[in-house]
């Protein structure tokens, strides 16, 4: 196949979630024709497993300008920006919409498994940049099928790949065959099934991020119910707790991700969760009774637990990216010109820096990693971040590089300090952020009073789930 049918062909886009429709609708205000594949069954899937999950985002900011676009002929409006969606809300209202729009561009049940350059394996240099991709596809049915691209655009997400409990990034010894009692999701309280799963038993959450915090919250609320009577969390941290352990409270810009943290602080301190610090767990064992023992590096045994929920985080599967040139940063698995502009490690304010096609590309000349996946393992990805991402990589595809580097993008402050709980000890000293941090870190006296002015009821989440 030669360069002048390369540009005729479809740009491919893994995953039909927020980001990847996003691309698609600023792919056809290029006037290039997008094909979306969707190993799940409807848009948004991965969206839809956490359809219970408030966002912290409001509707202002997690509906794309050029998806707006599109829809706007069909009579769609935007829904109060102001409000916050749940993630069936945003799949229901917003997705499923704007996939009806691109129609037949979007194909469900086509999981990708493979993409290279036709005719090149990762070996080949001669003409590499002149032969298409390939995208080999494996569909619902059980059919294969192999697409040729000029360009691709992975915006699979994370969603599928949570991070184990193991301290060490690898499995804790024992996880698997304590599957039973383990899971990797916020789990939903309100389906009758899953709450008697929690109901009046002692859980264990290990985490530090947003979705611990919003495990933590369901879980008091369910001890507070009449139902929960009994309910008790214990909140396994791998650090210690300080002043930005629960987030930037009444100073996050994001309000409503303010008081999710004061939510979990408010459950810990009215004693429906206790914190055991400095904690990584080593070992998931079972007792003479069947319950969870979490066993420590440190060797400590914290009592035995009925369920764990696991909230560390994800990472990015790239099995099915081994032929393609990739340029990626050793820690974190995101670009490697993206990395230092979002390491947990080195951003004390979770500030991120405007960043586009330059930041996403890799030595595969044509191939972006975008949304939840550019930031690897990486935390606090927003959605607004990935919708001016795609708007730069489609204008790139389209040779407007004038407008591709003209990258423009202004965020809420996180109002968390220190990064995102890489840190040990509880005393890390916080860098000067500008006014976006908490006060001074100071040591949170467990069991205190809830503290005034806590909502009773948060929004939850993060604002992309796939």
């Amino acid at each position: 196949m030669n360069a002048p049918a390369i540009n005729e062909l479809p740009v491919v886009v893994i995953g039909a979630g927020p980001v990847g429709l996003a691309a698609a609708a600023h792919l056809v205000d290029q006037g290039i024709e997008p094909l979306v594949l969707e190993a799940g069954r409807t848009p948004g899937a991965a969206v839809r497993e956490w359809s219970h999950v408030r966002l912290f985002s409001p509707w202002g900011e997690v509906v794309d300008p050029a998806a707006e676009k599109l829809l706007a002929p069909t009579g769609w409006t935007r829904p109060d920006p102001a409000t916050y969606p749940s993630g069936g809300d945003w799949a229901d209202l917003y997705l499923q919409p704007l996939a009806d729009i691109l129609g037949g561009r979007v194909r469900l049940g086509a999981t990708v498994t493979g993409v290279s350059r036709a005719g090149r394996d990762r070996i080949v240099d001669a003409d590499r940049e002149q032969q298409p991709f390939v995208v080999h596809i494996a569909h619902a049915d059980g059919h294969e099928e192999r697409v040729f691209a000029r360009a691709v655009i992975d915006a699979s997400g994370t969603w599928a790949t949570p991070s184990p409990a193991g301290g060490s990034g690898l499995p804790a010894l024992g996880e698997k065959t304590a599957a039973d009692r383990i899971t990797y999701r916020v789990p939903d309280l309100k389906d009758p099934a899953v709450r008697a799963r929690y109901a009046g038993k002692r859980i264990a959450v290990i985490g530090s991020g947003a979705s611990a915090f919003t495990a933590l919250a369901y879980l008091a609320d369910l001890a507070r119910s009449d139902d929960g009577v009994g309910t008790k969390g214990v909140w396994i941290l791998r650090r210690g707790i300080s002043g930005s352990t629960f987030g930037g409270g009444e100073a996050d810009q994001l309000p409503a991700r303010g008081a999710l943290g004061l939510a979990a602080k408010a459950a810990v301190d009215e004693g429906h969760a206790d914190a055991v610090t400095g904690f990584r767990t080593d070992a998931i064992e079972r007792d003479t009774d069947g319950r969870v023992v979490l066993v420590g590096e440190d060797g400590r045994r914290p009592d035995a637990v009925d369920e764990v929920i696991v909230l560390t985080g994800f990472r990015p599967d790239l099995s099915f990216l081994d032929e393609l040139r990739l340029g990626l940063d050793e820690r974190l698995q995101a670009p490697v010109e993206l990395a230092p502009l979002i390491d947990p490690n080195q951003h004390s304010c979770g500030t991120v820096y405007p960043h586009g096609h330059r930041e996403l590309s890799h030595p595969e000349a044509g191939f972006y990693l975008v949304g939840m996946k550019s930031y690897g393992r990486a935390p606090t990805f927003l959605a607004m971040t990935g919708y001016e991402q795609v708007r730069s990589v489609a204008a790139a595809i389209a040779g407007d590089l004038d407008s591709a580097d003209r990258v423009e993008l202004t965020l809420p402050e996180t109002g968390v300090c220190g990064g995102a709980g890489l840190f040990d000890a509880s005393d890390v000293q916080e860098a000067d952020g500008g006014g976006c941090c908490a006060p001074a870190p100071q040591l949170v006296q467990l069991g205190a009073p809830a503290p005034a002015g806590v909502a009773e009821e948060t929004s939850t989440g993060g604002c992309c789930g796939s």
